[in-house]
């Protein structure tokens, strides 16, 4: 766990070989939102079961806001941690009102309070007026938000022994349309800028991790992999497995090299150059790797551009690569190409707008020729 992780963070610390595998640690501060992303079968819902007191793991530590709730001599029930948890299928209890299942969440609360206590927080997530309606008479999305209102009840009440409040999250708007879960997401952004709790989210949406959470820890078969920001994580992978594990598609092998022209490249036969953080001096120093070592690299799609026939830009002189469209995949405004390139058994994938497509009439059995950009070209060791 980190040393330095402040008052009020929560801090989680986690091993063990069965049922299954989990071997990380992660803190979380008041006021951030840490994402949990992995497969299916990651291990991800099992820790915030162990957050919430709900599984004990065999080995570890659970503290929040320096309050001891888990270690190898002592392990406190859930009624004791001040969690607040938003179920992926809601767990609302159907003979309750959405009032009365938020009041549950307040055994803490002095007696006189509870009932303006849950009215404020059902008032919180816009449910004014629905207090009496049982989860049958609401739609999807008031559901989520009368569990919303009862985690962060019991996540903001209960007493000062059992530490900082904490929410868990587990894929808490996939049963919900789009539309709603873009609202969803939204008063969850909101409301976070008011809560001073840590949040942690479990999402198999990576989309939905960039755009709410400050952190993000990538986890696969128990293990965490890798920790840092969205962009870190999506952009500037430790590994080939998170690269995979994220959905980058363009990873390829080649060799770390440096030249008269400086640090560079080599795949496929071709010399690519690549950015080196001001201040390095060594092709090597992003990954570790010296020049002549074998490397995996990876480029998001969105580092990869499409040259314009009729009117090259400036970029194209930028590590110009041309092979064959082997598929145009046409997704509303944007079409996936699928590119073929000499010497790489691996197709390069990236998209442009549709209106390019239909414009420069691009299709499969056609040349064509991409920038990419130095600067998104991020090399890895080889596993």
């Amino acid at each position: 766990m980190a040393a330095d992780a402040g008052p009020g963070a929560l801090e989680v610390e986690l091993r063990q070989q069965a049922p299954i595998s989990l071997d990380c640690a992660f803190d979380c501060a008041p006021g951030e939102l840490l994402a949990l992303v992995g497969p299916s079968g990651s291990g991800k819902t099992t820790v915030l079961r162990c957050i919430a007191g709900l599984h004990r793991a065999a080995q570890g530590a659970i503290r929040s806001n320096g309050a001891t709730w888990f270690d190898d001599s002592l392990c406190l029930p859930p009624q004791q941690r001040r969690v607040g948890f938003v179920f992926q299928n809601y767990s609302l209890l159907p003979h309750l009102s959405a009032f009365d299942n938020v009041m549950l969440a307040l055994g803490d609360v002095a007696p006189r309070e509870r009932a303006a206590t849950a009215r404020n927080w059902l008032a919180r997530v816009h449910l004014q007026g629905l207090d009496e309606r049982r989860p049958a008479q609401l739609s999807g999305g008031q559901q989520q938000r009368v569990a919303l209102a009862r985690a962060l009840a019991r996540a903001a009440a209960g007493p000062a022994a059992a530490g900082g409040g904490v929410l868990l999250m587990d894929e808490p708007f996939s049963a919900v349309d789009q539309v709603t879960r873009g609202k969803l997401r939204a008063e969850l952004a909101r409301l976070r800028q008011e809560l001073a709790i840590p949040i942690v989210l479990v999402t198999h949406d990576l989309d939905e991790a960039r755009q709410l959470a400050d952190r993000m820890v990538v986890l696969h078969r128990g293990k965490a992999l890798q920790a840092g920001t969205p962009e870190d994580v999506l952009l500037r992978p430790r590994s080939p497995a998170v690269a995979r594990l994220v959905g980058l598609t363009n990873l390829f092998a080649g060799t770390v090299g440096t030249d008269s022209g400086g640090p560079c490249l080599h795949w496929a036969g071709r010399r690519l150059a690549i950015a080196v953080p001001q201040g390095d001096t060594a092709a090597h120093s992003s990954c570790g790797c010296a020049p002549g070592s074998a490397v995996h690299w990876v480029i998001p799609a969105e580092g990869v551009l499409l040259h314009r026939p009729d009117s090259p830009s400036r970029g194209d002189a930028e590590n110009p690569v041309t092979g064959t469209i082997t598929e145009a995949l046409r997704m509303g405004s944007f079409t996936q190409l699928t590119l073929s390139i000499p010497g790489e058994p691996q197709p390069l994938v990236f998209q442009v707008s549709s209106h390019t497509i239909q414009r420069n009439k691009l299709g499969p059995g056609q040349a064509a020729s991409v920038t990419l950009l130095a600067e998104r070209i991020h090399l890895m060791p080889v596993d």
